[in-house]
Order: C-alpha cells, then structure tokens, then sequence
C-alpha cells in the first residue's frame, strides 16, 4: 500500500543553533534519517545529555523491568503541572502509585459495558452534526468535539456544550502550540528569567482557563461530597446514585490514611483524564479518517464489515468486538501517528546502556514514533496496512514493538475506553458516509504534546444513500 504523510527527515542531525532556532514548533522536525534506523541515539546539549532508546530490549528496560530507575521526566512535569497539577501523569514513585491505587477502582465506572449506552449517545449527536459538514471542511475540531462530549458524559455526568467545549479546545491549542518552546528553553538551561515572556504567559492562561471551566464543574460536586462526609444522608445517597467517575473519586479513601482526594487533588486527576483521555483518542481518530480517505478499498472493506456485522445485531459491545478490520485501521494509525511520539524519562541513578554511560540526571526518550516505523520491527513501516495485525508474519511480537498507550506499570488507564470509543465512532461514520479528501490536499504532521496535523485535515464526507449506485 502507499506511504502516508511523515515528515521528510533532514540528511543528517542539525546543529544545536538549528534546532534551537528552526525547530521549536514540532519534535519530528529535529529528526534526521539515522533516527529511523538507530536502536539508541546520544544527544549533548548545553548542560544536558538525552539518550533516544529504540531497542525492544532496552524499552522494556526502562518502562518495566527498571522504572524505578527511569521515572518521569521532572522537567515534562514542570511544563505540564500548570494544566495536570500532581496528577498520575506527572508524579513518581510512593506518590503515583498512592494515585493510582485510588484511580483505579474509580475508573472501573468506566468498564466498557456500562458506558458504551453514553458513547453511543454522544456519537449520535455526532452524526446529527455531520450532516452540515461542508466538502473540505476541517474533521479534526469534530473528532476534538466527540471525544471531549464522551468523556464529559461518562466521567462527570455532564453533555458538553458548543461553549465549553470551544473555550477548553481553543485554549488547548494554544497550550500545546506553546510548550515545545518552553521544553527547549528548559533543555538548554535557559535562565528562568528567558523562560518567560509573551509565549509563557499565553501558555499559563490557556491552563488556567482549562483548569477554571473544569473547576466550575467539579465544585458542587465537591461541595455534595463535602456534606456527605459531615453526615447528611441526601448528599450521600445523591452522590452513590451518580454513577459515573467523579462520584467514585469524591467517595474513595486512602487506604493508608483514611483521606479523600482533596479538591485541587480531584481537579488534577479529572483534568489528566480529561486531556489526556480526549486530546489523544482525537488525534487518532483524525488520522483513521485520513488512511482511509486515502485507501479507498481499505475503506471499502470495513464499511462493508461495518455493514455485515449491523445487518445481524444493533450497534452493541459485542456488534463492535466483531469488527475487527475497523479495530485494526484504529490501531495502524496508532502505529503511524501514536498520540504520544515521545515518552520522556530521567536517570535516577548512573546506568550502562549499549555500552553508553549514561549520568544520573540524564533525559531517556522512548520514541513509539521511530520504534513504530523502524524497519528491523516492521514490514514496510511507513505504509498503511491494517491486515498486519492479523497476518502471521509479523516481525516481532506486539508486545514488544508496539506501545501507542505506553507499556509496563504506567501503561494508559484507559487504553480499552479509548479502543472501544475509538471503534465507535469510526464505524457509526464509515455506516453513514463515504469519505475522501479535495484533491491537493495534505495533512502536516507536526510532533508537540500529541502528534496533529498543523493544517488540520480536510474531508469530504458523501452520504452513503447519495452515492452513485
């Protein structure tokens, strides 16, 4: 099949002026061929080393058998606590883990029977909208839109509106235009004071103003909380009947101490689910639709997959797990564009890697971008090809090779929500529309928080009863 877009890499590593200068707006663009090829890249910086680990072995290395040798990057904490807080995305350690036992029971509101009835409520009011999408008008706000509704619904019980959801997006964007201007002002030990400016504060009012419009509603959900715990019965039963995951985060306890989450602790976590839960299933579900505009007969495929299975049972969790080509398209653009390109760790201690020694302090970056497309992992890796994941022939095991929702302990909470909302919504679309894209056009991939498109990506979607016979 032919190669989607990635962006072309330079000859060879640019210098440190380079890369300072010309690319600050995407982490692809610091890129060179060597970087497709290599299984662990050294880079100096100016009082910094960062070590690119793309080995299996190593990856495993320092997502599983040795984390706690390779925490999270204190730096990636600094650039994302203004809109994270101290959520199980930023911490380490006793901290993380107290986190992570407290989410997880809460996130179990959050098992694919029980609110796949929201998703696909969500996903009609989805369709309902697309019926205005105009030929080549941009996808991705829309794929933003859905997947910020879902969540909404099934972590705090509340639809989004065009006016939430517009003053979140916005805001985010502006975010992630900004922090990878930061990052490398961080990376070459900038002073504080040439940390600020113009682009920090428009970066920490984007927080704030995220931050602010999930705060109005969490408030009064705390508050419920607050007086459920002084012992009012009707705060109590009200808050046990909203079944969703902010009511388990406002009733659940540390097991050591006894305490709940208190409110800027329940405004971190939701954020992080909220982000990070719909930031990264948009930006995949953006690509999805882009493969299969542009592989016609891959479309065709699972359309009439999509069509075969529909025509046995209603859209159900069990329709969805038999549509396995519509799962797969989700998991190559996962492969091709994973949300995340980069995962950024640190040395706690000095370690030996591939005979390279690296410091305490120094920056390890697992890339699932250059392991995704490495050829010594992957048949032909630069091409879409959905029928992989089936085939016998894969090069290495899965498990080893393939992280878009990262690996080991840390791994994503809600990789199978993501999955199944992704298989959702792409095969309510694929029922109703053809897609394709104006002649001429081209996404622009550009790496910063997540990997979007920077043109965004423009289809035309032709409604399957108008199409010619």
């Amino acid at each position: 099949m032919s190669c989607p877009v990635f962006p072309k890499p330079a000859k060879s590593k640019a210098s440190l002026w380079k890369v300072f200068f010309t690319k600050r707006h995407s982490w692809l663009d610091a890129l060179y061929e060597r970087s497709y090829g290599m299984k662990m890249g050294e880079y100096k910086l100016p009082g910094l080393t960062l070590y690119m680990v793309n080995q299996p072995e190593l990856v495993r290395n320092v997502m599983v058998q040795n984390m706690a040798n390779f925490p999270k990057n204190q730096m990636l904490g600094d650039i994302l606590e203004p809109l994270l807080g101290e959520s199980i995305f930023t911490t380490n350690g006793e901290q993380w883990q107290k986190q992570r036992d407290m989410l997880d029971p809460a996130f179990k509101h959050a098992r694919v029977q029980q609110v796949f009835g929201l998703m696909q409520n969500a996903a009609q009011d989805m369709l309902a909208r697309l019926k205005n999408h105009q030929p080549g008008q941009d996808i991705d706000p829309e794929m933003t839109f859905v997947t910020a509704d879902i969540i909404f619904r099934t972590i705090m019980s509340a639809k989004l509106n065009e006016a939430q959801a517009n003053r979140i997006l916005e805001a985010f964007v502006r975010f992630q235009a900004e922090s990878p201007k930061l990052a490398l002002k961080k990376m070459f030990r900038l002073p504080g004071f040439m940390q600020r400016g113009a682009s920090e504060r428009q970066r920490m009012a984007a927080a704030k103003e995220i931050r602010g419009t999930i705060e109005d509603i969490i408030r009064p959900r705390y508050q419920q909380a607050e007086a459920a715990r002084a012992g009012c019965p009707n705060a109590r039963a009200e808050l046990e009947n909203q079944q969703d995951i902010l009511s388990s985060l406002l009733l659940t306890t540390d097991q050591s101490t006894g305490q709940p989450f208190n409110f800027n602790e329940i405004v971190d976590q939701i954020s992080m689910l909220f982000l990070a839960g719909h930031e990264t299933t948009a930006s995949s579900l953006t690509w999805s639709l882009y493969l299969l505009a542009l592989h016609p007969q891959v479309q065709q495929d699972a359309y009439e997959e999509v069509a075969r299975v529909l025509a046995e049972q209603p859209m159900s969790v069990a329709a969805i797990r038999k549509m396995v080509l519509v799962r797969d398209v989700f998991r190559e653009a996962l492969r091709l564009y994973p949300p995340v390109g980069f995962l950024s760790r640190e040395c706690a201690h000095a370690t030996e890697m591939r005979d390279k020694k690296m410091k305490a302090g120094s920056t390890v970056m697992v890339s699932p971008w250059l392991i995704h497309r490495h050829k010594d992992y992957w048949h032909n890796p630069h091409s879409f090809d959905p029928y992989r994941f089936t085939s016998k022939e894969l090069k290495t095991p899965l498990s080893k090779s393939y992280l878009p929702f990262g690996a080991g302990p840390r791994v994503c909470i809600g990789a199978a929500f993501a999955q199944q909302e992704s298989s959702l919504i792409l095969a309510s679309i694929l029922q109703h529309y053809h897609i394709s894209m104006p002649q001429g056009f081209e996404p622009q991939p550009v790496g910063r928080l997540t990997i979007r498109s920077e043109n965004g990506l423009q289809l035309i979607l032709t409604p399957r009863n108008k199409q010619e016979p």
